[in-house]
């Protein structure tokens, strides 16, 4: 099997980090990228057994995922696995991301149960599939999921992106799909314990906003590569091979 480090970027998380550390060994090594955290995150993830890296000051969670994918990719390592340091993240269900990894796959997602999540996050995480989906002409399960597995190639790819919140991740599918990677997901259990989001609404919405544009002009048919692998569907120039119309 692939060799594959377990990515997880961290702020102010004291809580969790060490009960979500010593999960997350019994399956694969761990890196923890403390996001400028002031309540001893870093200490705490060291003492349970992870690499910790440590950016300051806070620079978000794009930069802390790319901070793990170069340490990662300086390391060796052929694919890279990231999760959440809030516990909203079963590290039980490790092992249906690393038997996907068995396959070919460039990016698989952990696809929520958007139905078992509380009614305000459920209203804006569909509300996101939804437009994200137009943006990208194509069906997006889960665009915000954060527990996911990336190969080598596009760690390497995603080095060049410059967002640095939470909106690398939507931006990383836009890049695996215009690149051809293949995408895929595998269901996950959908978690919400009362924890409090990192997440500034007004900020965030608006640079998904302008995520989604710029996604759906750089996937107009004339602007896409031909065949982009979609969830083991070969897409061409915006439409499926496999009789699935792309969406326009």
């Amino acid at each position: 099997m692939n060799r594959i480090l377990a990515v997880i970027p961290a702020y102010n998380e004291a809580e969790h980090i060490v009960q979500v550390i010593r999960a997350v060994l019994d399956h694969v090594p761990v890196l923890v990228v403390d996001d400028g955290s002031t309540d001893g995150t870093a200490a705490l993830a060291a003492s349970a057994g992870a690499e910790v890296l440590t950016q300051l000051p806070n620079q978000g969670k794009g930069a802390a995922l790319r901070a793990g994918f170069r340490r990662a990719l300086e390391l060796g390592y052929d694919a890279v696995l990231t999760l959440d340091a809030d516990g909203q993240h079963d590290p039980r269900e490790i092992p249906k991301f690393l038997a996907a990894a068995r396959g070919s796959a460039d990016l698989i997602i952990g696809q929520r149960d958007f139905t078992r999540m509380p009614p305000v996050r459920r209203l804006a995480n569909t509300l996101g599939q939804v437009l994200f989906s137009w943006a990208l002409r194509q069906h997006v399960p889960d665009n915000q999921s954060g527990y996911r597995l990336l190969s080598r190639r596009l760690m390497e790819t995603l080095l060049g992106n410059s967002e640095t919140g939470f909106e690398f991740e939507v931006a990383m599918i836009a890049t695996c799909v215009k690149k051809s990677f293949r995408l895929t997901w595998v269901p996950i259990r959908t978690i919400y314990a009362g924890e409090s989001s990192h997440i500034d609404p007004v900020r965030h919405t608006l640079n998904f906003v302008r995520i989604a544009w710029a996604t759906r002009r750089a996937t107009r048919p004339s602007a896409m590569p031909p065949a982009a692998p979609v969830n083991g569907a070969r897409w061409n120039n915006g439409a499926a091979l496999n009789g699935r119309p792309s969406r326009r």
